[in-house]
């Protein structure tokens, strides 16, 4: 039995107390990390499924029915697929650690407390979807609700990144009423795109492994991706044209514009990789770049958003701290 006051009792404590009470660089650094690694997963995924690997592991958790691991026989989408896998070990990591840099803020910093655990209880959450959309053999419905979770994830860890780094949101609006009108426009816009590129995906020809697999045929929407392409393209180019007036506005209104063109920047590539892919039978490459820019397209909205109300500085606290 381990004594108050003995050494062991004495190290658990110097370890507790040297976890922060206020952000500071190890925060910010985690806060990014999350970010990374959340829309590293969208990239990883979407190279799963366009690589036809999305069955390389076939069931789930395990990937074969007597393997925890991939085989040599099951090739490269074995390798591909269970190193999707692997990285949901990283963010688990990654997600602990930013949960415990920022334990101690609970009271002080409660929306950097609650962003972490929201991203840590979410990781299950994905993973248990990622696992009904191998053993539905690819169901394209749940393999875009697994889009959508991880794109809800790169929202928070997005939100995580911009309070770590300008501490919590205060009271006084940055920009006029109408200015906030544009900005929640965008958001259905974002949304709007994403769901609708989702279902065209899901239409496409990559369906994330060969037609047809032991647990029978892949399933599709049945949808006509042409057409979706065209009806995906009209709240894309509407997203365009508000960030533009998000921009025009913030420079007249002298307020800072610099997420709002982080936001169009990201908009313009996404963009011209979307009618570049739609142009030459949808390679590999360009759909991969598309899916990661739908991470990023979400951030930076993100961003925006928060960028409307003051923030208080990193080292801002809801309450003062204990002497």
């Amino acid at each position: 039995m381990t004594r108050v006051g003995s050494p062991v009792d004495q190290d658990t404590r110097t370890r507790w107390w040297s976890l922060p009470r206020v952000v500071d660089p190890r925060v910010v650094v985690l806060a990014w990390a999350s970010f990374v690694v959340e829309v590293v997963l969208i990239g990883t995924g979407g190279l799963v499924r366009l690589t036809a690997s999305g069955l390389g592991c076939p069931t789930w958790p395990r990937c074969t029915a007597d393997s925890l691991v991939s085989t040599p026989e099951m090739g490269v989408h074995g390798i591909i697929e269970f190193g999707n896998r692997l990285l949901t070990f990283v963010l688990v990591i990654v997600a602990i650690a930013m949960f415990l840099l920022v334990v101690r803020m609970r009271r002080t910093r409660p929306e950097l407390f609650w962003l972490a655990f929201a991203q840590g209880a979410a990781i299950p959450v994905q993973a248990v979807i990622g696992g009904l959309s191998v053993l539905t053999n690819l169901n394209p419905y749940v393999v875009g609700l697994h889009f959508v979770v991880s794109t809800a994830l790169v929202a928070i860890t997005a939100t995580l990144v911009y309070r770590a780094v300008n501490g919590p949101r205060t009271a006084p609006r940055l920009v006029p009423n109408w200015y906030v009108g544009v900005v929640r426009g965008t958001i259905a816009a974002t949304v709007v795109t994403v769901l609708i590129g989702i279902l065209t995906t899901g239409s496409g020809p990559h369906a994330g492994a060969d037609a047809a697999v032991d647990g029978g045929r892949l399933h599709r929407t049945g949808l006509d991706p042409a057409i979706l392409q065209h009806v995906h393209a009209v709240p894309a180019y509407v997203l365009f044209a508000l960030t533009l007036v998000l921009v025009v506005g913030a420079v007249r209104l002298r307020l800072s514009s610099r997420w709002a063109l982080v936001l169009l920047i990201v908009e313009f590539v996404q963009i011209a990789v979307g009618l570049t892919q739609a142009r030459t039978a949808l390679p590999v490459g360009l759909v991969g770049t598309h899916m990661v820019l739908a991470g990023l397209l979400v951030g930076a909205v993100t961003a925006v958003t928060l960028s409307t109300r003051a923030s208080g500085g990193p080292q801002a606290v809801r309450e003062p701290l204990p002497r």
